[in-house]
């Protein structure tokens, strides 16, 4: 079992790659392996509309560092994606990214664990993490809980390892990920997956017409 972490931080060793190494750290001594990638250092344009990936080869526009994150984030077993927080939301390089692959990765994040981490001085955290679940939602995928929510705090590089209660949250956090993970694995058999829902059952409806 592997979990990817997603650092969406231009920082590559502040706060939110802290925030993503705790979770790691807790999810090692639980017997899941991690990674964590930085995508937040890249200038990745946005979403281009242009559908060009419903051909099936993942977003078009993707260069070979940015197909490499995707075909790592479809292949994990669990995938975490932490953000820093600047006008309570997420940042430009996560929200680009997102877009993008969950987009162009439809079919591919369903039932597949995730969560989302937030790291702020002080506010806007809950924005940007309440984001990070929708995509999750959307996708159909699992996500880990953990007794707060994943807000972690601090403004100078190191600071967020003073939040004793987030990083117990984002600890607790990976023991849950990793019971998920074990408990998918062992009932994969006995209990097999929902059939995704076919083209001809989903209804869908336009506001405008």
């Amino acid at each position: 079992m592997k979990v990817v972490l997603v650092n969406g931080s231009p920082k590559a060793e502040g706060n939110t790659y802290l925030a993503c190494k705790t979770v790691a750290d807790a999810l090692g001594k639980e017997g899941v392996d991690t990674e964590i990638i930085q995508i937040g250092h890249r200038d990745i344009q946005g979403c281009m509309a242009c559908n060009g990936c419903m051909k099936g080869d993942g977003c078009v526009h993707a260069d070979a560092e940015f197909k490499a994150w995707a075909e790592a984030l479809y292949a994990a077993d669990g995938v975490i994606f932490a953000t820093p927080v600047y006008f309570s939301g997420l940042n430009g390089s996560v929200k680009s990214f997102l877009d993008r692959v969950f987009f162009s990765g439809r079919g591919r994040w369903r039932h597949k664990i995730g969560a989302g981490i937030a790291v702020v001085r002080r506010l806007g955290g809950m924005t940007a993490f309440q984001q990070l679940n929708a995509y999750f939602l959307i996708s159909e995928m699992l996500i880990a809980p953990t007794f707060y929510w994943n807000v972690a705090y601090g403004m100078a590089p190191g600071e967020v390892l003073q939040d004793g209660e987030g990083l117990s949250l984002l600890q607790n956090l990976a023991r849950n990920m990793a019971w998920m993970l074990k408990m998918k694995d062992q009932t994969k058999e006995a209990l097999p997956a929902p059939a995704p829902m076919s083209a001809s059952e989903r209804v869908r409806t336009n506001f405008i017409r």
